[in-house]
């Protein structure tokens, strides 16, 4: 790391603000399931349909001019890479570490290790094997710090490094709440088939809780309930006004503002992590036989329109019970392009809270995805469609603008809010993310050679020639595709330039570092669980 280029990019963005001595603070907004391709702005052909197949129908097109126009104040990141599921994403994100060391390999998939009681639990914590999480980082600068959102983090949420937190987990855990019945049981003997609690019917689905409509709510350290997690609503006031047209994105949004307002009232910077569900799939509790909308993995969202300066939402009403719910016209058709207007409209409403806090250019905001797309991008090991990842960056003061042709790994969030806020990452802890604030704030033309990514054993890596996928196929990226996706794929490397072949060789000496699941799949010192099951869709063994 350039350590003149950091302090020069920390020094432009504090003077920008309006006194030299105020921290910037920080909202990162990390949706989920969602492809570049599905923001307008990166510009594909192609998208998604509510049915989760490609299309190119303008009707289905998301439509963001808040988030477009952030992408030009601030900037877009033309290849960002994740994991290709949340879960490895999620310890990414946090850690600053990729698998080799958190040993979150994919979903269900995760090393075995010890937690903070010293019992051995069958997924190792993340903050047990990473004891900065991008949390902590924030709080040793001072900041008060809030969780919102979609958890999916094993362990307790408390050591995570978050003063508060408002989760909608959707957990299976979640059978205990007592406010909604948006949920499913399961149903002894079969596979698929689970029991929807709200019309004591089965359905065919995976098994899930409602973190849409009629959410499943948690609070964490919330000055109504200080030092404790509890279900919400919990005060008369909420449990009054909740019911089947509350939507858990809007209640996360709530208490995060109000969070940010006591923070900033006391006089304290504050980091918002706010991991929302808007771009995942889920059960439609709204209409659970499919009698008013045709099938679609999305439900559906609250209507917002933009008027070209400012966004207006129709309240939602629904009324009925049992899974016979009227809408009364309130809310839109399924699609993820709803959901992707509704995230739009959150960050509009960010800016406004921003703007009347006074601190709207004091105030760094991360927009980007877990993962990609269900039904395309998620969990797939080819070419780059699960790990790319829509990501914009607006820092007040920063130099880069609009569209950026770099490369950048999710685990370099970490470091870069750690710049941000001020607090320096001690030399001897590792972290495989670099941070961004050299590039941002300077003429530095690159940031990275090369990203990585991984699916169990899968591995996933890419420069600015070629790209390795997770079946091992090698592709040319050095020219661009109107879908973002379509690639030559390299059969001969005799016929492409010697400058794709030293770029292939780099990245094969690079990869022995982080391909380890199958020789140090678990904490250090833990042997393999004979309970661990390699997924069927994985290369069996290192040399096959």
């Amino acid at each position: 790391m350039n350590k003149k280029l950091v302090l020069s990019g920390a020094l432009l963005l504090v003077t920008t603000v309006a006194q030299a001595t105020t921290k910037p603070n920080v909202v990162i907004f990390f949706a989920d399931d969602i492809s570049a391709r599905e923001f307008p702005v990166y510009g594909s052909s192609v998208w998604t349909a509510p049915d989760a197949s490609n299309t190119s129908d303008p009707k289905y097109r998301a439509k963001t001019p808040v988030m477009d126009k952030l992408a030009q104040d601030g900037c877009w990141i033309k290849t960002a890479w994740a994991s290709v599921v949340c879960n490895p994403s999620r310890a990414m994100m946090m850690s600053g570490r990729y698998a080799y060391m958190t040993k979150w390999w994919n979903n269900g998939d995760r090393g075995r290790g010890h937690d903070e009681n010293g019992k051995l639990v069958n997924t190792w914590p993340v903050y047990m094997s990473s004891p900065l999480l991008i949390g902590h980082v924030a709080q040793k600068a001072g900041y008060g710090t809030y969780w919102s959102g979609k958890t999916q983090m094993a362990g307790s949420y408390k050591k995570h490094g978050f003063d508060e937190g408002c989760f909608t987990p959707g957990g299976l855990s979640d059978n205990d709440n007592p406010y909604t019945d948006f949920k499913h049981r399961p149903i002894k003997g079969t596979k698929k088939e689970v029991i929807n609690v709200d019309t004591g019917k089965p359905v065919e689905t995976y098994w899930q809780h409602g973190w849409y409509w009629y959410p499943h709510v948690k609070l964490m350290n919330h000055p109504t309930a200080p030092g404790e997690i509890v279900w919400w609503p919990n005060t008369p006031e909420a449990k009054k006004n909740f019911g089947p047209h509350t939507y858990g994105p809007d209640v996360e949004l709530d208490f995060a503002f109000d969070f940010m307002e006591r923070k900033h009232t006391e006089g304290k910077p504050f980091f918002v992590y706010h991991t929302s569900h808007l771009g995942h799939d889920a059960f439609n509790w709204l209409d659970p036989d499919y009698k008013k909308w045709p099938k679609s993995k999305w439900p559906n969202a609250p209507i917002v329109k933009w008027d070209g300066k400012k966004y207006a939402r129709t309240e939602p009403r629904i009324t009925g019970d049992k899974g016979e719910y009227d809408t009364h016209g309130t809310v839109t058709e399924p699609g993820i392009h709803n959901h992707i207007n509704y995230i739009d409209y959150q960050i509009w409403l960010y800016q406004q809270k921003l703007e009347k806090m006074g601190i709207a250019d004091n105030t760094v905001i991360i927009v980007c995805a877990d993962n990609g797309t269900s039904g395309y991008g998620k969990i797939s090991p080819e070419v780059q469609k699960g790990c790319h990842i829509p990501m914009i960056i607006y820092a007040p003061g920063m130099k880069k603008h609009g569209e950026q042709d770099v490369l950048m790994s999710v685990a370099d969030v970490m470091p870069t809010i750690a710049d941000l806020v001020g607090y320096k990452i001690p030399e001897d802890y590792k972290i495989d993310g670099k941070s961004m604030v050299p590039f941002l704030f300077s003429d530095q033309k690159e940031h990275r050679d090369w990203i990585y990514s991984y699916r169990g054993p899968e591995q996933f890596i890419r420069g600015k020639k070629v790209l390795k996928d997770g079946r091992g196929k090698w592709f040319d990226v050095s020219t661009d595709q109107d879908d973002l996706i379509s690639f030559d794929e390299i059969k001969n490397w005799g016929a492409v330039l010697e400058v794709h072949r030293a770029e292939q060789e780099k990245l094969l000496e690079i990869l022995p570092t982080y391909d380890l699941y199958f020789d140090e799949y678990n904490e250090p010192g833990v042997t393999d669980s004979p309970n661990r099951k390699t997924k069927k869709y994985y290369r069996k063994t290192k040399d096959s």
